[in-house]
Order: C-alpha cells, then structure tokens, then sequence
C-alpha cells in the first residue's frame, strides 16, 4: 500500500485518518460486489484508510459487503472502520437512541462486518425521547468493552453536539470525549457554519463532512439543466435527494466553481472538494464514488490547495445569510 495521502488527527484524539473518506451509502444496492472491490482497492492503494458505513445502508448489505472484502481483499489492519447506529425503519419512531438499541445495534454491524471492532461508533442522529445521558452510556460501555475504539455522533445541531460533548469531558476517565461528528458540509450547504462547526472547534470534536460535493450538483454534471442518464439525479429513488440542489441559488454557486477550475486548469469536483477538505474543523470529507474511475479523480485533489483569493471568492459566492444572534452586536 502507497501512504502518500495526508492523515489527520480525528479531533482532540490520537487517531488519526486520511484526510478523505470513502463512504458506502450505495454499496449492496446500486453498487455491486465487483464495483465496491474496485473502489476499496483503489482507495487502499492511494493511502485511504477512513472508510464509513451504517448499519441501515443498504439494510445492512454495505457492512456485509465491507465485512467480506476486508477479508479477501484489504487488511483489515490498515483500515479505520467507522459505522453508525441509532436510525430504524420504523414510522412511528425514526431513531433509537437507547442503551439496548444501540448495543445490539453495534453486536450486529460487528458480525456483518465480520471484525471484533469498529474504530470509529457514530451515534446516527438524536433522539428526542431517550435521555441523552442513556445514549451517551451506549458509547462509553462500547469502548470500554472493546467493540469500538472512539465514539461520535451524526446529524446533531448546534446544542446537541455541544450537550453531548460537554457531557462526556464531564468526568473524564470515566467517559468517552465525542471524537467526531458527521454533518452535510459543502459549498451548497454550509449550515453547519452558524453553531455545530463553533460548538466541534471549540470542543475538540473532528468534523467529518458528508455529501462534499453538494450531493454531486458541484461536480458540474447538472449545469444547464442537464441529468445524465447514470446519474443519481436521473435515479427513482436518489432524485429527490439531489432535486434540492438544481435551484437558481445553487447554479450560481456552480457556475463560480466551474470558473474556479478553469482559471486553475482542474476539475470543478477537485476545487469543491479541495474548498471543504480545508475548512477550519475539518478532518476528512466522506465522498460515495460510485466507480473507481470517479473515486480516482476525486483523489487527485491531493496535491490541489486552492490559492486565497479563489477561497474568498467562493466563500463570498456561497456565503449563508447569518444575521442575529451571530452577527457581532458589540461593535454597533
């Protein structure tokens, strides 16, 4: 295996991670066993080592797909697996974040993962009925059993990151610090800017962004109103999940990537991913290829560090509207 890709400390921890991840939302479903392989071997190749699942994608097929190449194709060794529990097919309740979910979760992502551990627990998102000093306990009795190295969480707002990690510095020793926290981040949605990014800076926690791409749209490939065919815009049940991104807002933010790139002679997806991969409290993006040949180009970004002024120029293009309570009232 090459390490020329750059780690990262993922939060105030000593582990540390390729500063991109590879994610397997699709894996089991719209990628097969021959495509995943493909990908992880790439990845492997390159120097990756933060490759993250769930226990839902796929129903679970994406961890037993993960689990099988693990053991014929990738050391399990030079891997850092990170999974989530906590999301349930159940209408009446989308999350479940308590102690007796969570552990059987976790006993169940091991065995289709076919490991003793994952290195990386992430909590799937908040639930509101469980107290969440109940759910926190999941994590520590996780580590402290040995089924998972570090503990985070994924989809917490502002006040539930800063709860739940001022919670565990509480009694250090006997809790578990929140290492990390997967949230959307891209240059279409930089929602996380007003109080989960202060709340993770100031606490230490490691900002792994999902959908860095803006859920493909700053790739370029939807400009001028076009889907391509393979595309999961053009997909039944992944088109609603891009639609949000084909507003006149976004294609003005498209547009100003794509004249980054040509100006720098590269890729618009290499100058998005190259703008959130360093963004202050970054670790690592997590981006879903759906093909080596995707995944390739993504990691060519590598060597890409994108000159100050392109920076300013794309934070003014994309800037969220923050006003009160953000805005400094004390120089008024």
């Amino acid at each position: 295996m090459s390490a020329f890709m750059e780690q990262r400390h993922l939060g105030r921890t000593g582990l540390r991670v390729s500063r991109i991840g590879l994610g397997t939302l699709t894996w089991g479903r719209d990628t097969d066993e021959h495509d995943a392989a493909d990908l992880l071997k790439t990845f492997w190749e390159a120097g990756g080592t933060l490759v993250d699942t769930a226990d839902v994608y796929g129903d679970g097929e994406s961890e037993y797909l993960l689990g099988r190449l693990m053991e014929g194709l990738v050391p399990r060794r030079d891997l850092v697996i990170s999974t989530k529990a906590g999301s349930v097919p159940d209408p009446d309740r989308r999350f479940d974040g308590s102690r007796a979910h969570l552990l059987s979760a976790l006993d169940a992502s091991l065995s289709r993962l076919g490991t003793d551990h994952v290195d990386v627990w992430h909590l799937h998102a908040f639930d509101p009925h469980t107290p969440l000093e109940e759910t926190l306990h999941a994590l520590d009795v996780a580590v402290s059993s040995g089924r998972a190295r570090y503990a985070g969480v994924s989809n917490f707002c502002g006040w539930q990151l800063a709860k739940a990690a001022t919670w565990q510095l509480a009694a250090p020793g006997v809790r578990n610090r929140v290492a990390s926290t997967q949230m959307e981040y891209s240059l279409l949605q930089r929602g996380v800017e007003r109080e989960v990014l202060p709340a993770a800076l100031d606490l230490g926690v490691g900002l792994l962004p999902s959908s860095p791409l803006g859920r493909g749209v700053l790739t370029g490939k939807y400009r001028k109103d076009a889907t391509p065919p393979d595309s999961r815009g053009a997909s039944d049940h992944l088109a609603p999940f891009v639609e949000p991104y084909l507003d006149e807002t976004a294609g003005h933010i498209v547009d100003a990537v794509a004249t980054a790139a040509d100006g720098l002679a590269v890729t618009p997806l290499q100058v998005a991913l190259a703008w959130v991969r360093d963004r202050p409290g970054v670790v690592a993006p997590i981006i879903g290829p759906r093909n080596a040949q995707q995944l390739t180009a993504a990691l060519s970004v590598e060597t890409l560090s994108l000159p100050d002024e392109i920076c300013r120029a794309l934070d003014d293009v994309s800037a969220p509207v923050h006003r009160y309570p953000d805005h400094d009232w004390s120089t008024l």
